[in-house]
């Protein structure tokens, strides 16, 4: 087996997962078989406890295949005593350090503070501690749900050791990025309340080191589509192009789908367009349930196999795209991957609210409207799918080019780049 010249590994939690990142860590890893690396290597969860987490996950038969030259390890847990993430967390830092020790020059990159970038900051640590010959540079993206599920959460009821363990594995990294300027933000913002409490200096470390990396898509997926494929996909889905207002993401209550439907049914288009909802996750019993209830059950329908190859289909045949997101304690849209997904594939505008990162995302290319507004929902609808053609077109065409800046190359080429910034003591150390 000849051995790799320059290696990427990129630990996240990976496909089988319907989640936006899980497809940025793909995206990033075909880019860099493109950009000088021979070997690529997703490190992540087993299945068995990725299912165990009730993680929203796409059938393993629908999930493409990487390119050659990428890699998906799932190191199993560590010893039988009865620590069930432990022993799991222990199997990825382990399988880390002897992929740092192997003399292959390597560049890891974490999505997910907690606890992906913990985890490759000790085996950075233990790597070097072994004596072997070690050559990795890291690079830690802060995706915003990590931030507002641990380090929010910990300033929230005092947890300082937890938070600090969080923000200091975060700062040892070589390249500190985050994928939205709200996510900085909230990340310095968070950081200054524990400073404020403790006297640490973590905000001012991350406004100088943190810099702004947008998740990489794949536009070549979403674009030149060929309309006889489209025509089959909604067909097969007893769809018709322009016949229905489509929802496709995680099915969790931050994403305002309950307002959606409350807003189909008060709108004037669902008298002759259908809601469709694809995804999956832990709201979808609810929302199924306030479906069946609503005055207009009979125009909703309800999709949880949509798998990659179907999804820019069914974006391209809508007559329009909405994500009435909206901030819970739990969870904020810290960019809006699937709004982008939507732009390049075309189809009617996009609906959504000004949350988080989503402004980022949008530009101005899309039908906003406020927070938990049915009625707005509703009159965005009815603006939406009466939109005459001409306007349509325009609406399109400026939303798919605004579109085009997060594709996969663009965004790996400007994070890479900042590998040849790093001080002379970080390269020499890498």
């Amino acid at each position: 087996m000849t051995t790799p010249e320059r290696r990427l590994v990129i630990v996240v939690r990976a496909d089988p997962v319907i989640c936006g990142h899980s497809g940025e860590a793909r995206n990033l890893a075909e880019a860099a078989l493109t950009r000088g690396f021979d070997e690529v290597r997703i490190v992540t969860w087993p299945i068995e406890r990725l299912q165990a987490t009730g993680l929203p996950l796409k059938p393993l038969d629908h999930v493409l295949p990487y390119s050659e030259g990428i890699v998906v390890e799932r190191p199993g847990p560590v010893g039988d005593y009865k620590v069930p993430d432990g022993r799991y967390l222990a199997g990825i830092t382990g399988r880390l350090v002897e992929l740092f020790t192997d003399g292959v020059p390597t560049v890891c990159m974490s999505l997910y503070l907690s606890p992906h970038t913990v985890a490759v900051a000790d085996a950075v640590r233990v790597a070097r501690s072994t004596g072997l010959p070690v050559s990795v540079t890291t690079i830690a993206e802060a995706v915003g749900s990590d931030v507002t599920n641990v380090v929010r959460s910990c300033v929230d009821e005092g947890r300082f050791g937890a938070a600090a363990h969080v923000l200091s594995s975060y700062l040892s990294a070589d390249v500190c990025v985050a994928v939205s300027e709200y996510t900085r933000e909230l990340i310095v913002t968070e950081a200054a309340a524990i400073d404020a409490r403790h006297g640490t200096t973590f905000a001012d470390q991350c406004r100088e080191r943190v810099a702004i990396s947008y998740p990489a898509i794949d536009t070549s997926a979403y674009l030149d589509l060929d309309p006889a494929e489209t025509d089959r996909a909604l067909a097969a889905r007893g769809l018709e192009r322009d016949g229905y207002v489509l929802f496709l993401s995680r099915l969790s209550p931050a994403k305002g789908v309950d307002d959606l439907i409350e807003g189909f049914a008060a709108s004037t288009v669902h008298e002759h367009v259908r809601l469709v909802v694809a995804g999956d996750g832990p709201a979808a019993a609810s929302l199924r349930a306030q479906a069946a209830a609503s005055p207009v059950a009979d125009r909703i329908l309800f999709l949880d196999d949509v798998d990659d190859a179907e999804k820019p289909h069914l974006m391209a045949g809508s007559a329009a795209y909405a994500l009435p997101s909206k901030p819970l304690p739990e969870f904020v849209e810290t960019f809006g991957i699937a709004l982008v997904e939507k732009m390049l594939a075309g189809g009617g505008p996009v609906i959504t609210t000004d949350t988080g990162g989503i402004g980022e995302a949008v530009g101005d290319c899309a039908i906003v409207v406020p927070v938990e507004d049915p009625a707005a929902i509703a009159a965005a609808l009815d603006r939406a799918v009466g939109m005459p053609a001409e306007e349509r077109r325009a609406w399109e065409e400026r939303a798919r080019a605004h579109g085009l800046q997060f594709d996969r190359a663009n965004v790996f080429d400007r994070l890479f780049a900042r590998l040849d910034d790093l001080p002379e003591l970080v390269r020499a150390r890498a």
